[in-house]
């Protein structure tokens, strides 16, 4: 529903609504959470949207109209439009886009999010802030290098590069305040193991690098120099990639090239990419009750294909010849209720091309969705209302995979 951003504000006396107020939105066989947060700054009355089930954050909207007990808010750019009067310490009122018209309801507050896996400090690891560069692209990448608990030099332990999914994304691979990677580094580092997380070319504290004619082709250039960073700190016993969706893809590029002594595909794509797409949207229309009739021809014909670099590529991009070329060993997984690469299909196009080696392992777990998280349906709209971050059952894996190399 909700997918764009807009700019504006109003000039309002402070009323009685001023606060965050949250409530669902039903949309079909789903619902979705909506924040309103009405904020008084320099005299003005500044509305914001949330729709954390779909990662939105901090959307502007204007108020068209503001008083002690009603209100009406709308977003342009994206046909939506909120009429509300408060009845009963609650905001009643009616939810309209681009023809759609529901009932929505908000209460005062926000609702708890809970995250318990998310490490907190103080840790009993040191964390280095570091940077490297992909020279060749103008990109600095800011990045953390965490090292194992009980370091103290004299050891050389394994350690992790860890690369993100498509889109630009902190260090953290942070969505729907889930912290993946945090996760990831902090379990590892307890087991022995090193990693090196980044934020993605500028993103966060990384600066540089072009961003919006970017391809996965340019992304693994930033990996790469990562790997080398590493290398050439000459204190590592192997240097391995964790990748994650696209970040899967990349390490395979990688692989490819002889770059890392070992990869780990969390959901990596193991066929075409206009393949990858086209399972993606049947099993989530099909969840979602809908005809499951995309096909190859009709998905590239959509516009955004052709105007967006990044998805250009990646629909003409097919893995199977740097998969065969991969000779590190590798663990590939994915779950089961993967809406977004299709386990089944990916996992076993991976297991056919891989290299016969005694140290691959190609692993599909049940229950887990795109985030390895533990899942109902596993659709994209579960992954903020999931309290998990990462599946235990796989860092466990993940260790004990890496610590037999």
């Amino acid at each position: 529903m909700l997918a764009a951003v807009a700019v504006a504000a109003a000039a309002q006396p402070a009323p009685a609504l001023l606060g965050s107020w949250s409530g669902k939105l039903n949309v079909g066989s789903m619902a979705l959470t909506l924040v309103l947060h009405l904020e008084q700054t320099d005299g003005q009355v500044k509305a914001v949207l949330d729709s954390p089930d779909q990662g939105a954050k901090g959307i502007a909207a204007y108020l068209d109209f503001l008083s002690d007990d009603s209100l009406a808010v709308k977003v342009q750019s994206i046909g939506m439009s909120y009429r509300a009067r408060l009845n009963d310490g609650k905001l009643d009122g009616t939810f309209e886009q681009n023809g759609f018209a529901a009932p929505l309801v908000l209460t005062k507050g926000v609702p708890e999010v809970k995250r318990p896996q998310t490490p907190q400090p103080p840790y009993p690891y040191t964390a280095e802030e570091v940077t490297f560069s992909n020279e060749a692209d103008g990109a600095t990448l800011a990045a953390t290098l965490i090292w194992p608990v009980g370091y103290d030099g004299s050891q050389k332990p394994a350690v992790v590069l860890l690369v993100s999914g498509s889109g630009q994304q902190n260090r953290d691979e942070e969505v729907f305040d889930h912290k993946p990677f945090l996760v990831i580094a902090d379990y590892l580092a307890r087991q022995g193991i090193a990693t090196l997380r980044y934020d993605d070319r500028a993103t966060g504290a990384s600066v540089g690098g072009e961003v919006k004619k970017a391809t996965t082709a340019d992304f693994m250039r930033d990996a790469a120099a990562g790997l080398d960073f590493l290398r050439a700190r000459g204190t590592f016993a192997k240097v391995g990639v964790l990748g994650h969706s696209e970040g899967g893809t990349i390490a395979f590029m990688l692989g490819a090239q002889g770059k890392p002594d070992f990869i780990i595909s969390l959901a990596g794509p193991g066929v075409k990419g206009d393949t990858v797409l086209v399972a993606q949207s049947n099993r989530i229309r099909s969840l979602s009750g809908l005809p499951a009739d995309m096909t190859v021809e009709k998905y590239r014909q959509q516009t955004v294909v052709s105007e967006m670099p990044w998805l250009a590529w990646f629909v003409d991009y097919d893995p199977s010849a740097d998969i065969r070329q991969t000779r590190c060993p590798v663990f590939a997984l994915g779950g089961d209720r993967d809406c977004q690469v299709i386990a089944s299909q990916n996992l076993s196009a991976i297991q056919q091309l891989l290299p016969p080696s005694d140290k691959n392992v190609v692993k599909e777990y049940p229950m887990l969705n795109h985030l390895f998280q533990h899942c109902q349906t596993g659709l994209p709209m579960e992954y903020s209302r999931i309290e998990e971050t990462f599946s235990p059952e796989v860092l466990g894996d993940i260790v004990e995979w890496i610590s037999g190399l």
